[in-house]
């Protein structure tokens, strides 16, 4: 166990509002094993933010499995920004694939046509699209806005509605339609994350580390719902994102670019050098934590000690006999 004490609290502003939000906080710590990551979004409680605990406290006492390749490919993040904007931010990326957000509260289908159109001009005909709705849009409104989306060619749609019947529903009107459907908050924020599998609702499983409860308990969830993979992040630090890379490198079969380059999204970092995407790949490599950037990105008082009384809550649930079984519990 990490002592309560020793964990940094920081506090990193983000130049683009993403999933509502314009300032990243969480946890960083050093364990046994190295540098370790906590950091549930402040709508997650506990006992829900205890599988993030979890993870962080495996890469601590455990580090990562032998990876099986030495460099992951990644797409860039579009947040739901104006057409130029998403231009901007895809040719700048480098990268192949790109994964743009829909469906954001207050704006319209126009807005997410008008920036898929102007990622599909960035990446040109052979780049990839994927769009994320995080569960939005209801099974009416999700095959009216794919049925359009699909004239730009996707990869796939991830979490276009909520549940997972929906998933299932949505899937079956799509088929003819070529548009594969991901599952996201359907596999990590659901009691039953093989549920999925059961009613056929998705094509692609998005994995993310902290959420699922760490590195081994995805390898084996990946295992047994038999779907592709793609790795995606929490948008945490590059020490969070190093879970995440482990993740990607150690599966079996990757055949999807990863949703990992989202450092690009925070203002700054807490290591020396960030895990940054160079021409759409990320190189799976060790981090050095920054002392001066530690400083730098430390919370205030009152961010410290709100963070404080999560780690003690999210304790609490992890040590629990009565805690209910969540996603991030597979396979533990």
């Amino acid at each position: 166990m990490i002592d309560p004490a020793s964990w940094h609290v920081y506090a990193i502003d983000m130049p683009l509002r993403f999933r509502g939000i314009t300032q990243r906080q969480g946890m960083i710590a050093r364990g046994q094993a190295g540098w370790t990551e906590w950091s549930p979004f402040l709508d997650y409680h506990a006992p829900e933010t205890a599988a993030w605990l979890r993870a962080a406290e495996e890469v601590a006492e455990q580090g990562y499995p032998a990876p099986l390749r030495d460099r992951i490919e990644v797409n860039v993040t579009v947040p739901a920004t104006d057409p130029a904007t998403a231009h901007r931010l895809v040719t700048g990326s480098r990268c192949r694939t790109a994964k743009v957000k829909v469906a954001e509260p207050g704006q319209s289908l126009a807005d997410d046509l008008a920036r898929v159109e102007a990622v599909r001009d960035a990446l040109g005909p052979d780049g990839k699209i994927r769009v994320d709705a995080n569960g939005a849009w209801s099974v009416d409104e999700g095959e009216r806005a794919l049925r359009q989306l699909a004239h730009y060619d996707l990869e796939y749609a991830e979490q276009p509605c909520h549940s997972v019947e929906e998933l299932a529903d949505v899937r079956r009107r799509l088929a003819r339609w070529d548009v594969l459907i991901a599952a996201d908050e359907s596999i990590r924020r659901t009691e039953d994350p093989y549920l999925v599998k059961r009613l056929e609702a998705a094509d692609v499983a998005v994995l993310k580390v902290q959420p699922l409860g760490g590195v081994r308990a995805c390898l084996r969830l990946a295992e047994d719902l038999g779907l592709a993979v793609v790795v995606s992040s929490a948008i945490e630090t590059s020490v969070g994102l190093r879970a995440g890379i482990a993740l990607a490198a150690a599966l079996p079969q990757l055949p999807y670019a990863c949703g990992l380059n989202t450092a690009p999204l925070l203002a700054a970092d807490v290591v020396t050098d960030p895990l940054l995407a160079r021409d759409g790949w990320i190189e799976v490599r060790d981090l050095t934590v920054d002392e001066q950037a530690l400083r730098q990105t430390s919370a205030d008082q009152e961010t410290t000690t709100r963070w404080r009384g999560r780690l003690v809550a999210a304790s609490r649930a992890v040590h629990d006999r009565t805690w209910r079984c969540s996603p991030g519990a597979v396979g533990v």
